[in-house]
């Protein structure tokens, strides 16, 4: 697999990946807006960290990357 280089392509992937994660944003607890449930978001920063690890991705867009 070539290296990633783009936050959409580490988005893409993890769908792809997790096709059976919730995608609907729930209200945050603040009430001021919306965000991913906690088991979307756990799973986004277990694999983020997987790619990471793997060399997949480099430091700088492991740091940066967003759900």
């Amino acid at each position: 697999m070539q290296k990633i280089t783009t936050q959409k392509q580490i988005r893409a992937l993890f769908w792809e990946t997790f096709p059976d994660l919730p995608r609907r944003k729930i209200r945050d607890y603040s009430g001021a807006g919306t965000m991913y449930p906690t088991d979307t978001r756990c799973a986004f920063c277990d694999f983020l960290d997987s790619l990471h690890r793997g060399g997949m991705i480099s430091d700088a867009l492991a740091d940066r990357a967003t759900l």
